[in-house]
């Protein structure tokens, strides 16, 4: 079974936490909608109690003073427009509605104000004030305050931030995506060339010899053996790259003959480098884990290139140590080089990324994916200091 991109996953939780984060919001609001709502509801009742009252009291049973206080603004808060017109729907009295007086003649007005009140007629039904049982005292029309209304427009101010947030996020994950593949194709031609140059330079060199060896049959045979080997190299390289996008065949194996032997391959080579740089395995006959053996060569090359770049006084050690255990193995590889700093112990791993001048940035990359994705493993830097070197942890289940 194939894992979904980790992209992809990151992209589907940038999602569903946008959409999280407006639901939320919208609730929110919505909750402290219809409070307001409420408290403007109980304003509205409360004027409308006091024009009841003075519709249908006397002077002889209460005093109109508290009642026509709170009608007329100076007890209670009425902070949205409302507005009181007779059994004719004729405006008699309003507030919190603006009118510019002094540039609109009185038809105008009474046009603007029989305007305000179907307005409010389509926002709320108007209440009836009522004289006794039968006889209508007047009608009063009310809108929502600016407050609510605001609030109304918020969830779609919110709705829009958040598609912004998930586009821009999108296109941002996009470039990365475009700019690693891109690095990804460049670093894997030009490791493609490295691989194969060398056993390649090597065959070139050995039909040279074979040209001057043919009245030497024993020079011949050893020229022979070793072209051999390049061509043996040359497969296993066209080998690793086949793996490469599918899922290898793991298989259960000795770990110490796979690390001995990727050892012995830059033992030849690092002289070639001019590098006096000793490479220490353990003495452990065997150690069972099941794994793909041409992959996880590559990791233990890539891994030990990586710490002869960083011995740049040509001399020092890379070393091996196992820990079995019954669920997995865990392989340290430690240099003496240069180390690095602890804020790039993640970037190292990312595609394209290189402390090197002339390097691409693939090789720990790839190193990482094939111990991940192929192995169900883990690779990270599980030690570094800057000036005394760096162990790289590789954890193989079993």
């Amino acid at each position: 079974m194939q894992r979904r991109p980790v992209s992809a996953n990151f992209k589907i939780v940038l999602v569903v936490l946008a959409m999280g984060i407006v639901i939320a919001v919208l609730f929110y609001t919505q909750t402290i909608v219809e409070k307001l709502q409420e408290r403007e509801y109980v304003a509205r009742d409360v004027y409308i109690q006091a024009l009841d009252f003075i519709a249908n009291g006397s002077s002889e049973t209460g005093d109109y003073t508290f009642a026509l206080d709170i009608v007329q603004g100076k007890i209670g808060q009425v902070d949205f427009p409302i507005m009181l017109t007779d059994d004719n729907l004729t405006p008699t009295s309003f507030r919190n509605i603006e009118i510019d007086s002094a540039s609109m003649s009185d038809e105008e007005i009474v046009q603007f104000l029989s305007d305000e009140r179907d307005r409010m007629a389509e926002v709320n039904p108007p209440v009836v004030v009522e004289y006794g049982d039968t006889v209508i005292f007047g009608y009063v029309f009310y809108d929502e305050s600016d407050l609510v209304k605001e609030l109304r427009l918020l969830p779609y101010i919110e709705i829009l931030v958040a598609a912004m947030f998930i586009l821009i996020g999108y296109i941002g994950f996009s470039y990365i995506k475009r700019s690693e593949q891109a690095n990804i194709w460049v670093g894997m031609s030009k490791e493609t060339a490295h691989q194969l140059g060398t056993p390649l330079s090597s065959l070139m060199g050995w039909l040279e010899l074979l040209r001057e060896q043919e009245d030497d049959p024993e020079a011949f045979r050893r020229t022979l053996n070793e072209m051999e080997k390049d061509l043996s190299r040359l497969n296993r390289i066209a080998l690793r790259f086949s793996k490469i996008g599918s899922r290898p065949q793991l298989t259960e194996q000795n770990l110490m003959d796979t690390i001995r032997k990727s050892a012995e391959y830059y033992r030849r080579r690092t002289p070639q480098l001019g590098k006096k740089v000793e490479i220490i395995v353990p003495d452990i006959d065997a150690v069972s884990a099941r794994y793909n053996s041409e992959l996880l060569e590559w990791v233990f090359e890539n891994l030990m290139k990586n710490a002869l770049d960083a011995m740049e006084s040509g001399d020092g050690h890379i070393e091996f140590t196992l820990k079995p255990g019954s669920r997995n193995v865990i392989i340290d590889v430690t240099d003496n080089g240069k180390g690095m700093d602890t804020r790039m112990k993640k970037d190292i791993f990312r595609p394209g990324y290189s402390t090197k001048k002339r390097g691409w940035g693939l090789g720990l990359s790839l190193a990482r994916r094939i111990v991940q994705d192929y192995h169900d493993g883990k690779l990270f830097v599980h030690e570094t200091s800057q000036g005394k070197g760096t162990t790289f942890r590789i954890i193989l289940p079993t």
